[in-house]
């Protein structure tokens, strides 16, 4: 097979800092491995906090500038960047499969994916609108107008390498925002490639910076601490959330969180089995099941257990796992060797307090961070898989026969992302809707991501939305102005 890493130039695997690719200050640099291989595909710089404060210096010297930039002009660079994407998407997943491990054919759905969010916020950039109003009481105007919050700071993950980055760069740049992302360590190198593409249609020097390195906490923590970062977004996990939390409290600082999730997935008695099983599919084992939307825990209304959890683990088992760029796979590798334990453990555990395996179970021999899909039964409620996210290809399969039963199931976790429903009856659903206590809900589907939608959760799984209108509206401050006008 061809390299990907060809796409990106050795001198694009170094920061990109206002406008120009520079070696870490230190001179350090750190691999990127092949999670299917183990093998090292290329060596990126490994930025310190002297870096990370030169990237911050970068953006607010951008600031003024970006910020005055006519909407029009924003909007078309972010249509550039979305044309660019799609032209070169072929290239683009090649590099996120390498990096990462999904299969190609979910790399080519995630480059669709996160582009569509810079043809969203394009279209979104010359709609941000103020009001002008007379006063209840009269004698004075009132005038609102939206402005750019500042500097922002992303951190992103390596399970979506350019979707997660995508839908903050987005929404800031079309807000009139300039940006340092500091990617996961496991999967910097689709982010330079962004950095570089987005250099290539002229985004302006010092808007997009991204920043690499290996040792995340003190680069980010300095950044959260100077007083010229205005925004903090992030997406991971519930335990970091609350960290950086913390740290920009210090600041006052704007901040959205996109972070844990423990889904449960509902299908009723009444609802169309082959519905249920595709949907609980792609809700499963999209991403290979590392996604915060990933379905972890399935109840099925006992009527139709039996059935549908034949049907479904005929499916898993019939997926086929290997090397995400070859030819037919399903199932790709797991980022990386602590994940595989991880979720083998979880699987001993829940065998240990009474589930049985049908399908998978177990890691294979071999190099690369694979494990096979797997489907679980009789899983007790006190098993650790249902108490945190599993994030693979284990789908446990629990029995319930009542909506108040299951709902309190389902709403029985510190999480709060979304949850799945498949019924045929339209009232049934919208009480699972109205009942669960997430920030979205899927009735009758197993995907629900889409640019145009809010994505976020509830309780500890985030703050804010992205997306949709409401995600411009999280890099724009608000400025009331009373204007006296008898």
């Amino acid at each position: 097979m061809s390299d990907p890493t060809n796409v990106l130039a050795p001198e694009h695997r170094r920061l990109r800092i206002g406008g120009t690719w520079r070696d870490a200050a230190s001179g350090a640099t750190f691999a990127v491995e092949d999670p299917a291989t183990g093998r090292t595909v290329a060596e990126v710089a490994d930025a310190d906090v002297v870096d990370g404060l030169a990237a911050l210096d970068a953006a607010s010297r951008a600031m003024a500038g970006w910020a005055a930039t006519p909407p029009r002009k924003r909007s078309e660079l972010l249509t550039a960047t979305y044309r660019a994407l799609t032209a070169r998407s072929e290239e683009v997943a090649r590099l996120i499969t390498l990096e990462m491990g999904k299969p190609l054919a979910e790399a080519r759905a995630e480059v669709a994916y996160g582009a569509e969010f810079f043809r969203w916020f394009a279209e979104e950039a010359v709609r941000v609108e103020g009001r002008y109003r007379t006063a209840p009481a009269g004698g004075y105007r009132i005038l609102t107008v939206p402005k750019p919050v500042g500097p922002c700071v992303f951190v992103t993950p390596w399970n979506f390498p350019l979707a997660m980055g995508a839908r903050k760069i987005a929404p800031a740049l079309a807000a009139g925002c300039t940006t340092i992302t500091k990617p996961a360590a496991q999967t910097p190198l689709t982010m330079l490639l962004l950095a570089r593409i987005m250099e290539e249609v002229g985004v302006p020097p010092g808007v997009v910076n991204v920043v690499t390195t290996r040792r995340s906490g003190p680069v980010v923590s300095a950044l959260l601490a100077d007083s010229r970062t205005r925004k903090l977004s992030f997406t991971g996990s519930t335990e970091v959330g609350r960290v950086l939390l913390r740290q920009a409290a210090d600041n006052v600082l704007r901040t959205s969180m996109e972070l844990g999730g423990n889904a449960a997935l509902i299908v009723c008695a009444d609802a169309d089995l082959d519905v249920a099983i595709d949907g609980a599919l792609v809700a499963k084992m999209r991403n290979i099941g590392e996604s915060c939307i990933a379905a972890n825990r399935i109840y099925v209304e006992e009527p139709v257990r039996e059935e549908f959890t034949a049907r479904f683990a005929e499916r898993m088992g019939a997926l086929s796992v290997g090397h995400g760029l070859d030819d037919g796979v399903d199932v790709g590798a797991l980022i990386d060797e602590a994940a595989v334990t991880t979720i083998d453990e979880l699987v001993a555990d829940a065998v240990g307090r009474g589930a049985r395996v049908l399908v998978g179970g177990g890691r294979p021999d071999g190099p690369g961070h694979f494990y096979p899909p797997t489907v679980l039964v009789d899983v007790p409620d006190d098993a650790r898989m249902l108490q945190t996210e599993i994030f693979g290809p284990v789908a446990p399969i629990i029995s319930f026969t009542s909506d108040d039963e299951v709902l309190a199931k389902a709403n029985d976790t510190e999480h709060g992302l979304v949850g799945y429903v498949f019924t045929r009856d339209l009232q049934r659903a919208l009480r699972f809707a109205e009942g669960l206590d997430t920030g979205m809900v899927g009735i009758n589907r197993g995907l629900i991501s889409d640019p145009s939608a809010p994505f976020g959760g509830v309780k500890q799984s985030g703050i804010g939305k992205e997306g949709s209108h409401e995600g411009i509206l999280e890099y724009l401050d608000l400025t009331y102005a009373a204007i006296d006008l008898p």
